[in-house]
């Protein structure tokens, strides 16, 4: 991935599906190191297919047979023919269903990422058993795996945005159900991981970026559209989804019990002001605001990701570039805001 940086647009999707399943150099040396095949629970989502899809192409460049498993209701039939063109077995399945989570495939590798946010604040109910049960179930399922389990930045609640953000070993400070259903999560992967001796990982991701979603294309598509852009979440922090894709299979090769945190976000911390106004300049138009900025955010520190994994291949002015061109062009997206701007865990 050596040459990314030095693409000036991304042309259309099939140019974006391989630039967000390309394995790095690091990733393959991984796949040699770690042994076994791979299983994604909850592989439907927005991260789980071009995952499914670098690891495949990892494992391929890696040598040996390996196979990689994506498990998922698939409500998208088309992602799920995708996947299995491309080599990844698939398996439907409701994980919160005890019998069914039974039968699926041992793994020696699980990447585990089902859960649930957008209608959180609606169905409290729904929200902790799918972030805070069903982990209990499938760390008991899985309990002779390495567990790479994705969480998220929202278990850290707000600091202020002049900080270099919060750290791994910060305290958790939930503000709604929503991030203290996905504190549960954690608690009862490391309950497990203690209990069984179960080797895990926590990822606490920040906003994984690519051209069809994130909180880019939400101020991009707000200045081109020339909607008012609210500057209450006034700063915040993202990670190209390659880079995230990466990590969190490298992250295989350093898992323990109890599990290493680690928090997957790159170094810069941006101004929603100034993002917007960068968009304006290159999309020609005078971007809106509304409110003003407050003095915390949701802002982490990738210290000890960069320290594992080196720094992100794509910087965030290229990802504003290419993000400003995609929209421009009319590049599709996937039509899911970010809700950036919430502050109060009501998505």
């Amino acid at each position: 991935m050596s040459n990314v940086n030095n693409l000036e647009t991304i042309a259309d999707v099939t140019q974006l599906e391989e630039l967000l399943s390309r394995p790095t150099d690091a990733l393959v040396e991984t796949m040699q190191r770690v042994s076994g095949d791979i299983l994604f629970l909850g592989a439907g989502g927005k991260l789980g297919p071009s995952l499914a899809r670098m690891a495949r192409r990892a494992a391929d460049q890696a040598g040996g047979n390996r196979r990689i498993i994506a498990v998922s209701r698939f409500s998208n039939q088309q992602a799920e023919r995708g996947l299995q063109e491309f080599g990844v077995e698939t398996v439907r399945a409701e994980l919160l269903d005890t019998e069914a989570l039974r039968q699926l495939p041992d793994a020696e590798n699980v990447i585990y990422m089902a859960g649930y946010k957008f209608g959180a604040f609606g169905n409290p109910s729904l929200t902790w058993a799918m972030n805070s049960f069903l982990p209990g179930m499938a760390m008991q399922r899985f309990a002779d795996s390495r567990v790479v389990a994705f969480s998220t930045s929202c278990v850290y609640g707000l600091s202020p945005w002049q900080s270099a953000g919060t750290v791994e070993t910060d305290p958790l400070q939930p503000t709604d159900e929503y991030s203290m259903s996905c504190i549960g999560r954690e608690r009862i992967i490391d309950h497990f991981s203690r209990t069984h001796g179960t080797s895990a990982s926590l990822l606490r991701l920040n906003y994984a970026v690519e051209m069809r979603y994130g909180v880019l294309i939400d101020i991009a598509q707000a200045v081109y559209n020339e909607r008012p852009i609210n500057l209450t979440m006034g700063h915040f922090n993202l990670i190209w989804q390659t880079d995230a894709n990466a990590i969190s299979l490298q992250t295989l090769d350093h898992v323990s019990s109890p599990p290493m945190v680690i928090n997957v976000v790159g170094p810069e911390t941006l101004s929603v002001r100034r993002v917007a106004e960068e968009f304006g300049q290159l999309m020609g138009k005078q971007p809106r605001f509304n409110g003003t900025e407050s003095d915390s955010c949701l802002l982490t520190s990738g210290e000890r990701c960069h320290q594992l994994f080196g720094y992100p291949s794509v910087s965030a002015g290229k990802l504003i570039q290419w993000t400003a061109d995609w929209i421009m062009r009319g590049g599709p997206t996937h039509d899911k805001p970010t809700g950036f701007q919430v502050r109060d865990g009501r998505y």
